[in-house]
């Protein structure tokens, strides 16, 4: 299998705190990878070293994909709601290598023709020309998720895609992520492990070390040995999550 991703020996230290301790971990080709994990457990940490945006403290990232070619889809409390920009060029936006360099007065037609199919298949054609300050936490989420694909990239990585939204959108994004998985790899960080272990192939649990798992289903037993503290999920057609007995 061609490897778009090799992480090798990777380790995060802010100061005294460990955050990744020596990861490990490929991406395949049109892989879809589900991270799953604690709160404060590195999963984050994972995806902003993945993207350039932390330094590793120790190993190494090897890029087999250009990185002009990852489409990013940060956490959502990580936008600026109050840039005063439009949806039509944020999503355009994409296709620029940074916030400076897109010039809204180019009127690209066939740039803005894919940013506004983009929108369509979101559902969302109909806010183009809003400020991205008077949408919902969905719609932002929707908006962001076009602009990551703007590139058409062959690795797309979501960081918790599917917090602030609604549960329509939820079931949109999901459906829409199957489709592109098609012709992109995807590396989708979330809490919902019942819902992502229905569409994801492989799953990867990060709580300061990277636990890799071939395969969407993982027992309880599992995720014990892998040290993550996570209730046992399991998905059919309505994904449920069984507790453990407790006082």
């Amino acid at each position: 299998m061609e490897k778009l991703i090799e992480i090798k020996n990777l380790s995060v230290r802010y100061n005294d705190h460990t955050a990744l301790r020596n990861v490990n971990l490929s991406i395949d080709k049109l892989d879809f990878l589900g991270v799953i994990g604690p709160n404060g457990g590195g999963k984050s940490t994972l995806v902003r070293t993945l993207m350039k945006n932390i330094k590793p403290s120790e190993g190494e990232i090897v890029y087999n994909i250009p990185f002009s070619k990852i489409g990013y889809l940060p956490q959502i409390n990580q936008i600026d709601h109050k840039f005063p920009i439009k949806v039509l060029d944020v999503v355009r936006s994409g296709k620029a290598d940074a916030w400076r360099n897109l010039n809204p007065f180019n009127k690209n037609k066939e740039e803005i023709s894919h940013a506004e199919k983009l929108l369509e298949d979101m559902g969302i054609a109909d806010l183009k020309n809003k400020s991205i300050g008077n949408l919902s936490g969905g719609q932002l989420q929707r908006v962001f998720l076009c602009r990551s694909l703007m590139k058409d990239p062959g690795l797309l990585v979501l960081d918790e895609p599917d917090a602030f939204v609604d549960n329509r959108f939820e079931s949109l994004l999901y459906e829409q992520l199957k489709k592109l998985n098609k012709k992109m790899a995807i590396l989708l960080i979330s809490h919902d492990i019942g819902t992502i272990a229905f569409y994801v192939k492989n799953i990867a649990c990060v709580n300061v070390n990277v636990y890799y798992h071939r395969g969407n289903e993982i027992s309880q037993e599992q995720l014990d040995d892998y040290n993550c503290p996570l209730q046992l999920i399991s998905h059919g057609k309505i994904p449920h999550t069984v507790l453990k007995y407790h006082e």
